[in-house]
């Protein structure tokens, strides 16, 4: 796994725009980002876990909503591409991408462990400055659509 930042352009593919969805920063947020994932990837048979994507998107957007921060009213975007026969997944936040960073979470913290589940299940991740402003942190699922 990887923290090299970078964009759905870095890999060489011309990516392919699949959908977005921009949330409210609240907790609720988060559900909707799994079933609007659900819902319109659904026509497009991904190949990989999508079990494991809906957890992934749910901790990027769970952090997206802790730890953005903005001084005006603000959202969340959350962008699916498909690069080559890779799934790519951008989450967008007004937070700073200087504090994006995996940990380790002490066994009684109830957050903390989020990018570590990303590392663990994607084949790719980054984080960096959004071209919204911001900070992204990505995932990127490789072979998700079949050759």
């Amino acid at each position: 796994m990887s923290d090299a930042t970078g964009g759905p352009e870095g890999s060489g593919v011309e990516p392919v725009y699949i959908g977005a969805m921009t949330l409210y920063p609240v907790p609720e947020s988060v559900a909707r980002a799994r079933r609007w994932f659900r819902k319109f990837t659904d026509p497009h048979e991904l190949a990989c876990s999508v079990d494991d994507c809906v957890l992934m998107i749910s901790e990027l957007v769970t952090n997206a909503v802790l730890y953005g921060e903005a001084e005006d009213s603000w959202r969340v975007r959350v962008e699916w591409w498909r690069v080559g026969e890779a799934l790519r997944v951008d989450v967008h936040n007004p937070g700073f991408p200087a504090k994006v960073r995996m940990r380790e979470a002490a066994a009684d913290e109830a957050h903390g462990r989020g990018l570590c589940l990303v590392d663990a299940l994607a084949d790719s991740w980054s984080a960096g400055p959004s071209h919204f402003g911001g900070t992204v942190v990505s995932f990127s699922v490789d072979e998700a659509w079949k050759p």
